[in-house]
């Protein structure tokens, strides 16, 4: 998976990072140990209006001490940006207004698929499956990301 990244705020190598599965609907989230070195689901949050959106993000960042995002973001087959990318792309440019912290895009491609496909093999019924899909797909996003990063590939879409 080709990675992305958004702006030129300096991106913290140390502290932990949440990545997030973006959606119109539900938020998967997923967060980093301290180290950056392992990304585990976190929760899936339910989006209900701007306000409430706001303090939820604002309030996980004191509680998890988070020093930036990492944003999937929805590119085609094509590598070519789509409507859902350009949401996924305000939503980042929110998230970075509500917690004053810096934001990376990285290309999600496949990452529901990875995230249903590993949930299957975990004999988890349907309803299991979608109650856990979107933190697995952030998980799977922001471990792509570690990946590239420790391998030398910037891979952080612009």
């Amino acid at each position: 998976m080709a990675g992305t990244s958004t702006c030129n705020d300096a991106f913290p190598e140390r502290g932990r990072l949440a990545g997030i599965d973006f959606g119109t609907v539900r938020i998967g989230v997923a967060v980093t140990d301290p180290d950056q070195r392992l990304a585990s689901p976190y929760e899936i949050y339910q989006r209900r209006n701007p306000a409430a959106d706001a303090e939820y993000f604002q309030r996980l960042v004191q509680e998890e001490r988070l020093v930036g995002f990492v944003v999937g973001l929805p590119v085609l087959a094509s590598g070519d940006e789509s409507q859902k990318s350009a949401q996924a792309r305000a939503f980042g440019g929110v998230l970075r207004e509500w917690t004053g912290l810096p934001v990376r895009f990285y290309d999600e491609r496949y990452t529901s698929v990875l995230a249903d496909q590993s949930l299957l093999e975990a004999q988890l019924t349907r309803k299991q499956r979608k109650a856990r899909l979107d933190k697995v797909a952030a998980q799977i996003i922001l471990a792509a990301y570690l990946e590239s990063r420790r391998y030398g590939d910037p891979g952080a879409l612009s």
